[in-house]
């Protein structure tokens, strides 16, 4: 990657002597307003008092009221892009005196864009099997499945074993569950399970071990051996609907079998497209960064080294892992997250600037569309959601996300497609 150097500037600024005198008065009677010396009745303490008593608080409320504001008015009068906070050095404060500074600052970089249309992906629409389509309405089926309780006999594989279990070893705190259903046998069935019912009797109490797999979904089991006290309280039986006109109807608006298997098909090419295309899309921002060289602002950097860490701490903690309880080496985390962070964000800048370039903005009616959206997902109404979306400043991440769509969308249009 290029010398960030070129991205880094300063600026020399003065305020006049007016101003900051101004300010300090201003900081002065702030001052005097709320604090209390003895002898002094509340707010009458003479300000000679308040500039030798409180010099150093009164300076950080003037530095902190003008600098920001100068720095940041300049930068707008000159038109420069800058990428994040300033450092602020040679800080020159004295009474009656102009105050100066420096002001050390990364700005956005400047790239001229290669020819971002025509670029070569692999992709093929997707092809849709009656195979495809007969797993999907047998996934249907089983969600309608009645589950009917068999004479007391001996656990088989394909039997659904009703147990109650409560861990004895290997984890803490315990594991206890008042019912359970486990498909004996079943390919999502750990095979401890299985072996350990087979064979049981409803009444039947038994101790089992349960090997769980190192990448197990559950980071708080996965790896573990696990021992259980079992109770088998009743075996059960499968039943499937038959699939006919009256299955067909039950499940929407479809006349017969036929029509059923026709919405499936649509909905499996749907969600097969999309998740092609996705793909596709991915593939050209990779090389649309590859396409160019240019120097990332190190404040972008950081910014999405920390939304990465976030990110990583938020699946911990929806796999039920306290962060703040596991040791991680956050510096080598940051450091193995840098190459990414900086894909990342020069694939922003580079979609930030075509959609620029070819007028692709989310509109009012997108994001009115977006936040029904959410709020049938949230079950609430329009109005409550967007009260909401507004108070968490989501409205404009939302927008920015419905340009980036229509910019991917816009480039896998205009892309030249090849079969894989």
């Amino acid at each position: 990657m290029p010398d960030d150097q070129s991205l880094k500037q300063t600026l020399e600024l003065t305020i006049p002597a007016a101003e900051v005198e101004s300010e300090t008065e201003r900081a002065i009677q702030s001052i005097k307003a709320r604090v209390k010396l003895p002898g002094f009745r509340p707010g009458k303490v003479p300000n000679d008092i308040i500039r030798r008593r409180f010099s150093e608080d009164i300076k950080h409320d003037v530095l902190e009221k003008l600098l920001p504001k100068h720095f940041w008015d300049r930068a707008e009068q000159e038109g420069i892009a800058v990428a994040g906070p300033p450092s602020i050095t040679d800080v020159h404060f004295a009474p009656g005196e102009p105050l100066r500074f420096k002001a050390e600052f990364e700005v956005a970089p400047q790239f001229e864009l290669k020819d971002y249309k025509g670029i070569t992906v692999p992709y093929s629409e997707p092809v849709i099997t009656d195979e495809d389509i007969d797993k999907r309405i047998n996934a249907l089926r089983d969600q309608k499945a009645e589950y009917v309780t068999v004479e007391p006999r001996p656990v088989d594989k394909g039997d659904y074993a009703v147990i109650a279990l409560h861990s004895t070893a290997g984890v803490q705190p315990p594991m206890s569950q008042d019912e359970l259903t486990i498909e004996v046998g079943g390919e999502d069935t750990l095979a401890g399970f299985t072996e350990g019912l087979l064979g049981m009797t409803p009444g039947e109490d038994k101790e089992i071990e349960v090997a769980y797999p190192e990448d197990y979904g559950n980071a708080r089991l996965a790896g573990r051996n696990i021992r259980f006290h079992v109770h088998l309280k009743a075996i059960r039986r499968k039943e499937l609907p038959e699939l006919n006109d009256e299955f067909a109807a039950d499940l929407g608006d479809y006349q017969n079998v036929e029509e059923l298997r026709q919405a499936v098909r649509n909905a499996i090419f749907a969600e097969r497209q999309y998740v092609a295309q996705q793909d596709a899309k991915n593939k050209i921002i990779e090389t649309l960064v590859d396409m160019h060289e240019f120097p990332v602002p190190e404040a972008y950097v950081e910014r999405q080294i920390e939304n990465l860490v976030e990110r990583h701490l938020q699946r911990l903690a929806a796999d039920g892992v306290d962060p703040s309880k596991v040791k991680l080496d956050w510096a080598k985390i940051k450091a193995s997250q840098r190459e990414r962070a900086i894909r990342e964000v020069k694939a922003s800048l580079l979609l930030q600037r075509i959609s620029e370039r070819e007028n692709l903005y989310a509109t009012e009616e997108d994001v009115d569309r977006e936040v029904a959206r959410i709020a049938r997902q949230e079950r609430e109404p329009v109005a409550a959601t967007r009260i909401r979306l507004e108070k968490e400043q989501a409205l404009g991440r939302i927008a920015s996300r419905i340009r980036t769509e229509k910019t991917l969308s816009f480039l896998f249009e205009h892309a030249r497609k090849v079969a894989e």
